[in-house]
């Protein structure tokens, strides 16, 4: 069984891109475009600078790949990545960009399912979204369920 696409991602893959920095978000749809791999198609990207429109979006549903600053402030985005993955029931897939290569821990420990340091490298960028657009489309999804 393949993870059930919603309508939004039926239209394309939507990506989600969070930072405070308006240069960063930037950089981050420069250097994937709107193609990162030929056969995902056109990406539709959503940009963020606050974590209540993050959780607002990813809440709504339809965003297969979240890209969330770990510098971004007030609300760091591997503090982020941690609360979607433990609030939200079909989470989409979440890579966390990190400054220093020591803080890979915090990254794991957010449960993000890729990370990339800063600054941006547009190829291994591109190539992590497109294998995390990959994995989403052909993913079962999880499904949590009450304690007996």
């Amino acid at each position: 069984m393949k993870h059930p696409v919603s309508d939004a991602e039926a239209a394309g893959p939507r990506v989600l891109v969070y930072s405070d920095d308006p240069k960063l978000r930037a950089a981050v749809l420069t250097a994937v475009g709107s193609r990162p791999a030929p056969e995902l198609g056109a990406v539709e990207w959503l940009e963020c600078a606050r974590a209540d429109e993050v959780l607002a979006l990813l809440d709504a549903g339809g965003v297969s790949v979240a890209v969330l600053d770990g510098e971004a402030r007030p609300t760091g985005g591997l503090g982020l990545a941690k609360q979607v993955k433990d609030e939200l029931v079909d989470c989409p897939m979440t890579l966390v960009l990190i400054a220093r290569k020591d803080d890979s821990w915090l990254a794991k420990w957010s449960m993000a399912d890729a990370v990339e340091t800063l600054p941006v490298d547009p190829s291994a960028l591109s190539a992590a979204i497109a294998g995390l657009l990959r994995l989403r489309a052909s993913a079962v999804p999880v499904r949590r369920t009450a304690a007996l």
